[in-house]
């Protein structure tokens, strides 16, 4: 523990949450920090131990908070800077991190940089942002929200030049090639780290440093230098959607210089698709292709998030794969590359393969992200446009329990997921419950630092078509998680080498061993969309003890 302490991240368990849509602190129908603060002993009894923050600084809303009109402050809506650091102290009292978003590749149109920049060809603040006389040419498939935009380029008509927006036409990107702008990212990672922030999830890196002449890369870098001057365990965790080869460079090419932490993609839509097939073999090949991370680096690895469920690494036949399993019907469906729904309702609510999703989750080589609500099985509600289908209320009791004012920005979902049946209070209650299973998983994968820390490997199964296995080594402790991905039962081969001090296996998610032969050879039926954590342990030894260092 002493030596894992300050690589926090590496088996850290991040919950991300909005603010506006968690907790109604004062009764106006929007969720606030006075009622974030208040439901931190969830988190904590969940066994949370960092708290991801969107958006929650001042804007126009045109974007659910992603068009920013101040870095430095908080929106009146959720409150105050003085109610921002109360949170923080009850946070902190529980021994929860807390990190944010850093939405610093665009600004709102209204933001005063932008209106300063706009107001003249001469402006001081005019380099802050990038300008052409003329749109460059631009790839039609580069447009992320095709649904409302046609084109990266938007006329200003007061100083007769176009500027460029990655994103919506009121979010013009901020030039971080200029210095300035540089050094005005640093000052906002400096200000929110002194209020307390153990660090940021960078919002589209690729994006931010995609018109760097030069090595793009020494600013992220510059980030992460200043960071650890600041703190050296604060953390910056990169939303890369990037083939391998191409993401390991944000990693700072092997040497852990940049990106802390980089979301995995790649196995998040490798996984859905083996959901689709109940066949895990996409998945394990992923992990077989993907590089390790270095040292002082690691994975993200996350079911689902506050965007559309993407699929834009898959093969067009693999995608449609996917679309027919989860989200026949075209309202169901995103900008033709993702679904906007929440995993339980692509599931049907079976709790048999909701506790097979996050017991592959938990136990995956890397540190497991939680969208807020996956805790309990929280639907989505698509009646919200876009991306918002699944930002909907926390669901606390069977009234709903987010606020007493029923004028909500995006309802509650209904039927079989709205509050009645799905939520925290009655599931608190529920041995059987996926809040429940959610803990026990948390609490068993803080008890195996090997998921996080070791070195792991695919395995053969004997039944590579339902069931994926892999295993984790650390200071010669071995946790093997087993998933059978099928709607029946399979026959499951281990040969499990190197384990010579051991002759036992103890389950660690239900009560049971199994012995350990002494030719590694391990055989035995896993039920339709079973789950197994073995540990290997020597007989006499307890089970908590059994991943210690052999003496």
């Amino acid at each position: 523990m002493t030596y894992t302490a300050d690589l926090w991240w590496k088996n850290a368990v991040v919950y991300c949450l909005d603010v506006e849509t968690y907790k109604d602190g004062n009764g106006d129908g929007i969720g606030d920090f006075r009622g974030l603060a208040q439901e931190v002993d969830h988190l904590s009894r969940l066994g949370v131990t960092c708290i991801w923050l969107m958006p929650f600084y001042p804007t126009e809303d045109r974007d659910d908070g992603y068009d920013i009109t101040d870095f430095y402050s908080v929106d009146p809506r959720l409150g105050t800077l003085g109610d921002f650091v109360e949170f923080m102290r009850t946070a902190r009292d529980r021994g929860i991190r807390v990190i944010a978003d850093l939405v610093v590749n665009h600004t709102s149109d209204q933001h005063p940089w932008f209106k300063e920049a706009r107001s003249s060809r001469d402006s001081a603040k005019r380099d802050w942002y990038i300008w052409r006389d003329e749109p460059a040419e631009f790839d039609p498939k580069a447009i992320v929200f095709p649904d409302k935009e046609d084109s990266l380029w938007e006329l200003d008509k007061k100083t007769g030049q176009y500027y460029y927006h990655s994103f919506y036409r009121f979010q013009p990107d901020l030039n971080t090639a200029n210095p300035e702008v540089r050094d005005e990212i640093a000052r906002i990672l400096g200000f929110w780290m002194e209020l307390g922030l153990s660090g940021f999830r960078v919002d589209a890196v690729p994006f931010l440093i995609e018109d760097i002449s030069g090595d793009p890369h020494e600013f992220l870098a510059d980030l992460r230098a200043f960071m650890n001057r600041r703190d050296g365990t604060s953390i910056l965790l990169g939303e890369v959607n990037l083939p391998y080869p191409d993401l390991m460079k944000y990693f700072g090419d092997g040497n852990g210089d940049e990106v802390t932490m980089c979301f995995d993609f790649i196995a998040m839509q490798r996984f859905h698709l083996s959901m689709a097939r109940q066949d895990p073999r996409a998945l394990a090949a992923a992990l077989r292709e993907r590089p390790k991370e270095p040292d002082d680096s690691q994975w993200a690895m996350f079911v689902r998030n506050h965007d559309e469920l993407t699929l834009d690494k898959l093969t067009e036949a693999e995608k449609q794969e996917v679309f027919d399993a989860f989200g026949p019907t075209k309202d169901m469906q995103v900008y033709d590359r993702g679904l906007r729904r929440r995993l339980p309702p692509m599931l049907d609510g079976d709790p048999r393969r909701l506790k097979l999703a996050y017991s592959v989750l938990f136990s995956l080589p890397g540190t497991p992200v939680l969208f807020y609500g996956e805790e309990i099985g929280l639907g989505e509600n698509l009646k919200g446009e876009g991306r918002m289908a699944v930002r909907v209320p926390m669901q606390w009791s069977p009234s709903g329990g987010f606020s007493p004012d029923p004028k909500v920005s995006v309802p509650s979902p209904t039927g079989k997921f709205g509050p009645r049946n799905v939520n925290v209070s009655d599931q608190r209650r529920d041995p059987d419950s996926l809040l429940r299973w959610i803990m026990l998983l948390i609490e068993r994968y803080r008890e195996c630092p090997e998921l996080a820390w070791g070195d792991y490997e695919v395995l053969d199964t004997g039944d590579d078509a339902a069931v994926l296995a892999h295993r984790a080594d650390a200071e010669g402790g071995a946790v093997i998680a087993v998933h059978n991905f099928a709607g029946r039962e399979a026959n499951v081969e281990l040969v499990l080498e190197g384990l010579d001090h051991c002759d036992t296996l103890v389950d660690l998610l239900v009560d049971g061993t199994h012995d350990l032969p002494k030719s590694g050879k391990l055989t035995f039926t896993l039920e339709p969309y079973g789950t197994r954590w073995l540990r290997a342990t020597p007989r006499d030894a307890a089970p908590e003890d059994s991943s210690a260092k052999n003496r």
